[in-house]
């Protein structure tokens, strides 16, 4: 048995490859080498995952997660996995090169993730050449699903939704500004701001929301993928939920650029899986 892992810092996907055919998709919480140890990882997995399979059947882990930035970090997630599967060999990546992999293959492009954080980078087909840094939801993070929701809290705090909107907010969310103030400011904020993309999504038809999220993906665009050398020849590929589900905005943002616009993708996994098959 492979496995193929695309974690992020709340939710992890494990698919199964058993024998290169059947395919079985198992999920966990959420870690990163930032704020876990090869412990609490090894804990996680005897406890959610290990009930589902047999772990004396994995060959192989191909790992890719949140928070590898280097080879110290690679390896506090790698002894996990040694640790649970003694019989396979683990090769840990980060998820940016997990999410280039997907869309690009093993051809140039830039690839993107816009999910409730953002990133990008110039892959040349084997590696990653280029990376404009995202800087975290807190400065950066352009048109992810957190800078989303932090316009849409602007606009309706600021008092600049238009009055239909205005209603149809403050019905979706009885609990009043000063609650949402509040959790906005309490820890998980990010993950917390990015639930607010439920409401634009509801709501896209409104001229004032495309605007809006047309903004926010122009941003990222302007300030990330503009940066690359060559990215006018190259096509632009994309992974992610904000991605996926705000793809024709997104798709408009591309073409008003001139910028080539590749796959879009939800989920790398699947993709990732034929990468390695």
């Amino acid at each position: 048995m492979v496995i193929i892992a695309d974690c992020g810092s709340t939710k992890c996907d494990w698919l199964l490859l058993h024998g290169g055919r059947d395919q079985q998709l198992e999920n966990t919480v959420g870690f990163s080498p930032f704020f876990h140890t090869t412990a609490e990882i090894r804990d996680i997995l005897e406890d959610q995952l290990l009930p589902k399979i047999q772990e004396e059947d994995v060959t192989a882990v191909f790992f890719y997660g949140t928070g590898v930035h280097d080879a110290r970090r690679a390896e506090i997630v790698a002894a996990a996995l040694k640790a649970v599967f003694p019989n396979a060999t683990a090769e840990v990546e980060h998820d940016l090169l997990g999410a280039a992999r997907a869309v690009c293959c093993r051809n140039p492009g830039i690839a993107c993730i816009l999910g409730t954080v953002s990133n990008s980078c110039y892959f040349d087909g084997v590696k990653i050449l280029d990376n404009v840094p995202s800087l975290g939801w807190l400065i950066g993070d352009e048109g992810s699903g957190t800078h989303l929701g932090k316009a849409l809290l602007r606009a309706w705090f600021y008092r600049e939704l238009p009055a239909d909107l205005d209603a149809a907010f403050r019905k979706a969310h009885p609990e009043g500004a000063n609650a949402i103030k509040d959790r906005a400011y309490e820890k998980g904020a990010n993950a917390y701001l990015a639930t607010f993309t439920r409401f634009l999504g509801d709501h896209l038809q409104h001229p004032f929301i495309q605007k809006l999220v047309s903004d926010c993906f122009g941003e990222f665009l302007d300030r990330h993928v503009s940066k690359y050398q060559g990215y006018q020849h190259v096509p632009v590929h994309f992974v992610g939920s904000i991605a996926h589900h705000f793809q024709e905005i997104l798709s408009k943002c591309l073409e008003d650029r001139r910028l080539q616009i590749g796959r879009i993708v939800r989920k790398p996994i699947y993709s990732l899986a034929e990468f390695h098959q």
